[in-house]
């Protein structure tokens, strides 16, 4: 049966097809031969960066658009980044699943998932999965290992389809299929907050940007600029928090000459410089009750004097205000107007903290490894897979901010190996933990220490990475350290390590 499965598979293939079509006639010559449900082949960006689902069977073209991941991120991205397979007896079971595309149903469907690396030229470009009914694991392993050759097969093709992708890609809208361009990520709190831009773009509505500092409002509001109808015209910015009052109401009102000392000339404020565009106050909730006032007054009439003036300028303007304070109680405590707040909140927005989208943290880090590297001149820098359990499992208070600044020292710390260990992160990551230890983080290293601790910490990185890569195989990993097995069980048993953790369903 399986002989006349892999002579369709390479008939197919050999045939003068484009590649994607080829891909996906390989996918349905899958589902007669195999009782599956559901089947995706993921390719890798050609930078590395990303893994995007490319041919599928089973998921409808918006599941197979959510289906992408950063390296290492999910089964999908594991597989990818190990080069090894990996079996998942029941998805429902396995918190690594991170079931992005939101096909199936885990409270109610019983899965198992394989997945196994597509290599070309001892490269893994893609990985090739496969939903079926939860079975005996014999036969689990089995298809395991015919999906292996089924790759090997698809390899070709596979990596025709990835050159394709390198290919200079079209200038997308700001808002397509649900996503907004800039934004990354796909968790559920971030496609409300999609949902809202795309609703409120096309409208002049007044919108409130809220959330905490470094959960990306000024980017928000870029997005909604650059949706709307306004998008041709000025998007002006300012941080109402950075100036003194005085300053405040020339930078939105402008001036006249002679207005105060130093006022040599007219200037336009940011009001008038943003007509028939849109201006973001940024921080809003730092105005004195003084200047909410007269903001609040050109509001409503959509006209203003310049300081020193007597004309009145009228405006067409899309206001956008954010605040990381609580308004409603300021409003409480006397100390933001009521009705200016009305007039702000006609269209809130909520910009979820980096704490509650994790689902998002590695996608996240992924483009901030690229485009640092690319920045300082450094090819091939990845994050190892104990680098990313530490960066999931952070708090992230400083948000997406702080993530950044985190992955831009670390790119600039990490060695020509390229690859970013625990010890290129801050010393705040590390009192999460090991994931992989018996101590529940017992022994996590001191922000400060000694150089020993600084060593010890950097051979426990490098023993998780290694038992990583060979899925606890304690011989495999003790061989790549340049340990016999006993020293390596030494060390593993100093750090708190158990080698059972990193035992994959489908070792």
């Amino acid at each position: 049966m399986h002989l006349v499965l892999l002579t369709e598979i390479a008939d197919t293939l050999e045939r003068s097809l484009p590649p994607k079509e080829a891909l996906q006639l390989t996918l349905q010559i899958m589902a007669r031969h195999l009782a599956m449900k559901r089947a995706a082949i993921s390719l890798t960006e050609p930078d590395g960066s990303e893994v995007r689902i490319y041919a599928s069977l089973g998921f409808s073209a918006t599941e197979q658009a959510r289906g992408h991941y950063a390296m290492g991120e999910g089964i999908t991205g594991r597989v990818i980044a190990s080069g090894r397979p990996e079996i998942v007896p029941d998805v429902a079971d396995d918190a690594r699943f991170l079931n992005r595309t939101r096909a199936r149903n885990l409270r109610k469907e019983h899965t198992a998932f394989i997945c196994v690396p597509i290599r070309l030229n001892d490269q893994v470009v893609g990985a090739l999965a496969v939903d079926r009914r939860v079975g005996a694991k014999e036969t689990l392993d089995d298809q395991s290992r015919l999906l292996t050759v089924i790759a090997g097969l698809l390899s070709h093709t596979a990596g025709q389809c990835r050159a394709e992708l390198s290919s200079p890609p079209k200038k997308k809208p700001a808002v397509t299929d649900g996503r907004i361009q800039g934004f990354i990520g796909q968790s559920e709190s971030m496609n409300l907050v999609f949902t809202r831009i795309r609703q409120a773009a096309p409208s002049s509505a007044t919108i409130l940007l809220r959330g905490e500092s470094g959960t990306g409002k000024e980017l928000a509001a870029h997005a909604i600029h650059e949706a709307s109808g306004r998008s041709k015209h000025p998007f002006i910015s300012l941080n109402c928090a950075a100036l003194p009052d005085s300053l405040v109401e020339s930078e939105l009102f402008g001036h006249e000459r002679g207005a105060f000392t130093g006022a040599t000339g007219v200037r336009k404020g940011r009001f008038e410089l943003a007509d028939k565009g849109t201006l973001f106050l940024d921080e809003v909730g730092e105005l004195s009750l003084a200047m909410q006032a007269k903001l609040l007054r050109v509001i409503q009439e959509r006209s203003f004097e310049r300081l020193g003036g007597m004309e009145s300028i009228q405006v067409d303007v899309r206001l956008i205000a954010a605040t990381n304070r609580d308004l409603e109680q300021m409003v409480k405590d006397g100390t933001f107007r009521k009705d200016l707040y009305y007039r702000l909140n006609v269209f809130p927005i909520l910009l979820p903290p980096l704490r509650e989208r994790q689902e998002d943290i590695l996608s996240l880090a992924a483009y901030f490894v690229k485009k640092y590297s690319e920045a300082n001149g450094k090819t091939g820098v990845r994050l190892s897979l104990s680098a990313m359990e530490m960066l999931q499992r952070y708090r992230w208070p400083g948000n997406i901010r702080e993530l950044e600044n985190v992955i831009e020292r670390a790119v600039l710390l990490v060695s020509e190996e390229g690859l970013i260990l625990p010890l290129h992160l801050p010393p705040n990551l590390h009192s999460a933990g090991c994931p992989y230890s018996e101590k529940d983080g017992s022994d996590a290293p001191p922000a400060m220490g000694s150089l020993q601790q600084r060593l010890d910490e950097m051979e426990k990185a490098y023993i998780i990475e290694a038992l990583s890569h060979f899925h606890g195989h304690l011989g495999h990993a003790a061989r790549a350290l340049g340990l016999t097995e006993r020293m390596m069980a030494l060390r593993m048993k100093k750090y708190g390590i158990t080698y059972k953790a990193f035992r994959s369903s489908g070792s």
